[in-house]
């Protein structure tokens, strides 16, 4: 983009006030609008610029609110196992899901940015157009993108249960000994 001044000093204060407006926060829109900005510099051309940047910024928000609301059901199975765990009744699979959840999460975490952007933006519901844009990807490679990430999220999950398989196997071998 050759004109970043021009568009930064057009769409910076009103992009920043809709922000703010939605987040509630200040110095939180103006982290989001500068993300904004940042990937408005990466891509080559911008058919309607101030539509582009109010989009790229709400899909910011959203996958900011993804992430707490990944955050509080977390914080909710942890508070429910804690609950469990002082009960007579205790529930392990509340435990086992909470476990699950944060491997799946890491899991995610290993992959390249990417790939975990890919997932992530196809989760939310972005056709692959709309992916190719954002990640400056052409349109064919969007679904390679995908399987490539889908597998590497598999095999980066399956590779964090192995060591607490291993750690179960190893224990009840030890205790049968």
């Amino acid at each position: 983009m050759n004109d970043v001044d021009r568009l930064f000093r057009e769409y910076h204060q009103p992009l920043v006030r809709y922000l703010t407006r939605r987040l509630g926060d200040r110095d939180w829109a103006e982290e989001v609008a500068q993300e904004t900005f940042l990937r408005a510099i990466r891509q080559e051309t911008i058919v309607s610029e101030r539509s582009w940047l109010f989009a790229v910024a709400t899909n910011l928000v959203r996958d900011e609110a993804r992430k707490d609301a990944r955050r509080r059901r977390r914080l909710e199975l942890l508070r429910e196992q804690e609950r469990a765990e002082q009960s007579v009744d205790p529930e392990p699979l509340t435990l086992e899901r909470a476990e699950e959840a944060a491997l799946a999460r890491r899991a995610l975490e290993a992959l390249g940015e990417r790939d975990r952007e890919a997932l992530l933006m196809r989760e939310e519901g972005l056709d692959y157009t709309e992916i190719a844009a954002a990640l400056e990807l052409s349109v064919g490679s969007v679904g390679t993108t995908l399987a490539r990430a889908r597998k590497r999220l598999v095999e980066a999950y399956e590779s964090l249960q192995q060591p607490r398989s291993d750690a179960r196997h190893g224990a009840g071998a030890h205790a049968a000994s």
